[in-house]
């Protein structure tokens, strides 16, 4: 009914929001990886217990063991997977709304009710590719960017940078945001903003190669001077961002809980 249609609609906003304010590309994803995709994202091989394994009787995907995502990082990110892109092509922003699929081990007996875990939730994904040396500024801007949802949308909510002890495998740098759900009288994750460096590039073979600057070089010809283009650069590692923009269910939650009238109506 009306609620099945807010979600619709939630997802939609968040998506043409990234797309048409941010500069984000919307990208279709598979729902089933490789295993080597999730290696690769660094899911694998730590976290397999929290992954929906789809049995080898039944499927596989290239030859590998298949699962269902658990989020669009995933496949966002292995779109590039051993691949040398030029730096005049980065920062690359990708943005992709999905389902995502998670066992949840070792949550048993923890928001067993409601919307806030569950098995298979929408979320909408932001990813973006750059090099070491704009990497810190994208992860700002990504996590802005995830910011301006909540606050297009008037959600109370705070920005929390993790210490190194709640940091993500992968991750160097991490800000949550977690909003106000006054149902609970607290405030709860709705959006993981990571900087992971080169950690998942370096495992997936993911490079760019430096923009060649042209130098001058004295040459006796004539007295003159003449132009020459420097050696070809090494391709060096990218860095890889990403977070959610945001994820629907909670963001749903959200709205129906902090806009609830007294006579129940939204």
């Amino acid at each position: 009914g009306d609620v099945a249609r807010l979600e619709r609609a939630i997802s939609a906003f968040f998506l043409d929001m990234h797309i048409d304010k941010h500069g984000y590309k919307e990208v279709s994803v598979p729902y089933v990886v490789g295993r080597s995709a999730l290696e690769g994202t660094s899911q694998l091989p730590k976290f397999e217990e929290d992954l929906f394994k789809i049995t080898e009787e039944s499927h596989q995907c290239n030859g590998e063991d298949a699962f269902l995502i658990p989020t669009a990082e995933v496949p966002l990110t292995n779109m590039h997977r051993d691949s040398i892109l030029e730096e005049a092509d980065l920062p690359i922003s990708y943005v992709a709304h999905t389902p995502c699929f998670r066992a949840e081990a070792g949550s048993y007996g923890r928001d067993t009710r409601g919307l806030i875990r569950t098995h298979q939730f929408s979320k909408v994904e932001l990813v973006k590719i750059t090099t070491k040396e704009t990497s810190k500024e994208q992860h700002e801007e990504l996590t802005r960017h995830a910011q301006a949802c909540l606050e297009a949308l008037e959600l109370p909510y705070r920005k929390v940078r993790l210490c190194s002890g709640d940091i993500g495998f992968s991750a160097r740098h991490c800000y949550d945001l977690e909003v106000w759900l006054p149902g609970s009288d607290e405030f709860r994750e709705i959006s993981s903003c990571s900087n992971t460096g080169d950690f998942q590039a370096r495992r997936m073979g993911l490079r760019y190669r430096p923009a060649v600057k042209e130098e001058e070089s004295q040459q006796k010809q004539g007295g003159g001077k003449k132009k020459k283009k420097a050696k070809k650069p090494k391709p060096v590692l990218c860095h890889t961002i990403n977070g959610s923009g945001l994820a629907v269910g909670r963001t749903l939650l959200a709205v129906l809980e902090n806009y609830q009238m007294p006579d129940g109506s939204v």
